[in-house]
């Protein structure tokens, strides 16, 4: 039986994913955290083979909860459940000492194929990530990936839909509303369009948009 903890911030994707688990009979969701130190405090006292983590969570995220898991619980694996498909994000987080990555767009057999792999102590990306990794690597032409890393600099379609949205003016809140997601999640969008455009602020960031034809 594969013990697994959840945690992520939002309830209703814990129960989505502890009802997805509960078809599956080598699978026991043993405990839940809304973030890192909820985790942390869980295995202090409940055993676990699995932990099913986001990497956005508030309180302790999933970069500062990695390395606390790697000295107190070596043995715990982590399977990454992250909407963030950044491969700096991954790179970041598989070298601190996770297993596996998994985008939340993923499809769900691909999320418990992912525990059982890491489980046994093998690595798992999801088709997603790992494709994109694979053509990196062997630079594989591909006449929309060249179109967009002119364009947008290597923006996911999330983050374009998130910087046409600043460009019009929306504070993060409305983008938020707009995007039925929450603030918190835009603003993480927001720095990582930042950090990839290079744009100082606000303001050279639409200027950098305008000036690459992704708004007008």
């Amino acid at each position: 039986m594969i013990r697994v903890i959840l945690a992520d911030d939002h309830t209703i994707l814990r129960d989505g994913i502890r009802a997805l688990l509960a078809g599956e009979p080598d699978m026991e969701v043993v405990g839940e955290a809304s973030h890192g130190q909820g985790v942390l405090d869980l295995l202090a006292d409940t055993s676990a083979d699995v932990v099913l983590m986001d990497l956005n969570m508030p309180v302790l995220d999933g970069f500062a909860t990695m390395p606390l898991l790697q000295e107190h619980y070596p043995g715990v694996r982590v399977v990454v459940l992250s909407m963030l498909d950044s491969e700096n994000y991954v790179h970041r987080i598989l070298q601190a000492g996770a297993l596996g990555y998994v985008l939340k767009s993923a499809e769900s057999s691909e999320i418990i194929f992912a525990i059982r792999t890491v489980a046994v102590g093998h690595s798992f990306l999801c088709t997603e990530v790992g494709m994109a990794v694979l053509n990196r690597l062997v630079k594989i032409p591909n006449a929309d990936a060249v179109l967009a890393s002119r364009k947008s600099g290597d923006l996911s379609s999330r983050e374009m839909e998130v910087l046409r949205l600043i460009a019009e003016g929306l504070t993060n809140a409305e983008i938020a509303d707009k995007l039925f997601t929450s603030k918190r999640t835009v603003e993480t969008h927001r720095q990582n369009i930042i950090e990839k455009t290079q744009a100082k602020n606000t303001a050279a960031l639409i200027r950098y948009a305008m000036s690459q034809g992704l708004i007008e």
